[in-house]
């Protein structure tokens, strides 16, 4: 026969018992110190410009129009500030159209060029200097006037790629050999790309120890740290490329045909184009920082 005693200490061991399996489903208490909650990358508003051989200005996505015109001159190239708040509009003629925030530096439009400006870039993280690379195989660069020219270039240049400090810069001519000048940039020819296609521009990599060329079938040769997302290459286009320019994080970028048409390659998302509107007069694609 149990007595209360008997049948309490009963009772005190299934407490017991249970408080033990409590003890372990219950998880332990969290604390602010062990959360580590999942940060997403901060979203970058992309947005990039068109440009015209008028200079007028075409504006997509994030990126706004600070205005445009190119005077009596052929606009060649269209290269935006660190910022994004403006924009440099260089002409054939080496006369340079400054638009937001985009300082006056100075231009060529006085110098006697063999050959016209193809290209433009800015040189430094602040904006205060700008290379432009002539058809001629020389180089103008502001606000210290200096003129570089390569007697062994067998093809026009058409491009610039500056390092990330100015330091140095890269030239493309149209055959796709690349010359150095700097202390930063890279020494050295590398061989040229197999392309069928002449190569119409150049682009740098953020931390400027790499770049891209596009040739005007849509080809892509990506040279140091920039990555190969893709190429137009295999695509029927109506018009040639004529430029192209890098996402903000660098791991994407956009094309431009002459006709407006704009194609997008890694992260970079389609914001618009002029394709299919007949026209004929685009010079290059301008991407906001």
């Amino acid at each position: 026969m149990r007595t209360g005693r008997t049948r309490g200490r009963a009772a005190g061991r299934l407490i017991a018992a249970l408080g033990c399996t409590l003890a372990i489903i219950v998880p332990p208490a969290t604390t602010a110190a062990s959360v580590r909650a999942a940060v997403p990358a901060p979203y970058v508003e992309q947005g990039y410009w068109v440009v015209t051989t008028d200079g007028s200005v075409f504006n997509y996505g994030s990126a706004l129009n600070f205005g445009g015109g190119s005077g009596p001159g052929k606009a060649v190239w269209l290269t935006a500030t660190p910022s994004g708040m403006g924009y440099w509009i260089p002409t054939f003629g080496g006369v340079v159209h400054v638009f937001g925030d985009a300082p006056f530096l100075g231009d060529a439009g006085k110098l006697r060029l063999n050959a016209g400006i193809q290209s433009m870039a800015s040189t430094s993280a602040s904006g205060t200097g700008w290379s432009g690379a002539t058809a001629a195989s020389s180089t103008t660069d502001r606000p210290v006037l200096r003129v570089h020219r390569i007697e062994e270039a067998q093809q026009a240049i058409v491009g610039l790629a500056p390092t990330a400090d100015g330091a140095g810069y890269w030239l493309v001519g149209s055959d796709g050999g690349i010359f150095s000048f700097g202390t930063r940039a890279s020494s050295g020819r590398p061989a040229p790309p197999s392309s069928n296609k002449p190569i119409v521009g150049m682009v740098p990599t953020h931390s400027g120890q790499g770049y891209w060329l596009v040739a005007s079938d849509g080809g892509v040769f990506a040279f140091g740290d920039a990555g190969f997302v893709g190429s137009a290459a295999s695509i029927a286009l109506n018009k040639p490329i004529v430029g192209l320019d890098s996402t903000p994080t660098g791991l994407g970028y956009w094309m431009a045909a002459s006709d407006g048409g704009v194609f997008n390659f890694g992260d970079a998302t389609f914001q618009g184009s002029l394709g299919g509107q007949g026209r004929a007069d685009i010079v290059h694609i301008g991407a906001k920082p």
